[in-house]
């Protein structure tokens, strides 16, 4: 009797043993997921490890590993390069309006920051477990989220319709699992992520107490990089136009994170126009420093007397898609810029990129200590200029021209 119960307790201790590891290898964990999205293995004890032995996989990895190796010596290097020459002390908080689900730039200009602040129409969506995807699936989500991230590969911004077309409503959708890409790119690890929400006073709920009627829903991650210092991105969908704001408690909630520095860049040219007023004030009054290209706040909103500006590269206008945004005081302070040797924005080629760092001075400033930039109107009449023959583009990387 004693020897057949001996037997059955080391039966059941071995089948412990033996199932144990099998049970640790089903936790898939939002690190090892975002790894498998970006084309880099997961841990070997991930659930995701034998699906990297699909061809599948194997030419995505492949194709991530040589674009983001271009992308970091074509720009990343070069953009943290400037940044560590140009900003000698940011604040801990970084905000990205606009922004979609971009923190591969957000972290290149402030890698320093430990709270980014991203914001855009775009949903936050969803990653699925991908180990419960039907035959196919994990193919079809890995090519649609090379798609969705063409662009910002080639040319440093996204095409809000072809994102919104390749990372449409389903088990991976949305911005999380580009901002779950550039997070494992950026040689981040995550550690723990949950849905968020604001209410219209501006207060935080995580998980799932959030408010029924928020408009300014998202996701908050917590992630380390190699240092091992905790770090915290936030992504929201919300409005950003004035009656948005308005009703949605997001700027309130900025505000208690301020000041901060800024980041605009392939904004659209939303600022220049009456109904992002709000927004636009908000990172004046908020913002250490910005970073721009001409599509964020008009030169003219600046004041001279409280602002010290230094232009990088090279003023050419809005492309042909934004008329009518030309700025003549740009093109002035531009005349005194210094070279860049990245591209940025919608004028994305080097030698036509401009890039302007706006530091706010001290109260103590004075107006001497500031460029000598004319305030032009709001809205300045466009004035006609001068076309010249462009030379033929260059291909762009990676052979993708999605945007017209």
């Amino acid at each position: 009797m004693r020897t057949s119960l001996s037997v059955r307790l080391l039966t059941l201790a071995a089948a412990l043993l033996l199932f144990a590891p099998a049970a640790r290898a089903a936790e898939v964990t939002a690190n090892d997921t975002a790894r498998f999205l970006a084309g880099m293995a997961p841990s070997a004890e991930s659930a995701l490890t034998p699906l990297t032995r699909d061809p599948a996989w194997q030419r995505h990895a492949k194709f991530f590993d040589q674009a983001f190796a271009q992308l970091e010596q074509r720009q990343i290097a070069k953009i943290r390069a400037w940044s560590d020459a140009n900003l000698a002390a940011p604040k801990p908080t970084m905000f990205y309006m606009f922004s979609g689900p971009d923190f591969l730039y957000a972290n290149a200009f402030y890698p320093k920051a430990t709270t980014y602040v991203l914001s855009a129409l775009e949903p936050p969506g969803s990653v699925a477990d991908l180990t419960t995807l039907p035959r196919g699936g994990v193919a079809a989500a890995l090519h649609n989220v090379e798609r969705s991230m063409a662009s910002i590969l080639s040319f440093s911004f996204f095409i809000t319709k072809q994102m919104k077309t390749d990372l449409h409503a389903g088990q991976v959708s949305g911005t999380l699992p580009i901002l779950y890409v550039f997070l494992a790119r950026s040689g981040m690890t995550i550690r723990d992520v949950k849905p968020v929400a604001l209410d219209d006073s501006g207060a935080l709920s995580v998980g799932v107490d959030a408010p029924a009627r928020s408009t300014a829903r998202g996701v908050r991650i917590l992630f380390a990089g190699p240092d091992g210092v905790e770090k915290t991105l936030y992504y929201f969908s919300t409005d950003l136009s004035n009656s948005g704001v308005k009703a949605s408690g997001f700027l309130k909630f900025c505000a208690t994170l301020a000041p901060g520095n800024s980041l605009i860049k392939s904004a659209s040219y939303l600022m220049h126009a009456g109904n992002f007023s709000t927004v636009r004030s908000f990172i004046l009054a908020n913002s250490a420093t910005v970073i721009q290209d001409d599509s964020g706040i008009p030169l003219g909103y600046y004041s001279s007397k409280r602002w010290r500006f230094f232009p990088f590269g090279s003023y050419r206008g809005p492309i042909d898609k934004f008329p009518g945004r030309y700025q003549h005081s740009y093109a002035d302070l531009f005349r005194r810029a210094q070279p860049i040797d990245f591209g940025i924005g919608y004028r994305w080629r080097t030698y036509e990129t401009n890039l302007l760092l706006s530091v706010k001075l001290p109260d103590d400033g004075t107006a001497a200590e500031a460029s000598a930039v004319p305030e032009e109107p709001a809205a300045p009449p466009p004035r006609p200029k001068p076309r010249r023959p462009r030379p033929p583009p260059p291909p762009p990387p990676f052979g993708f021209w999605y945007w017209r």
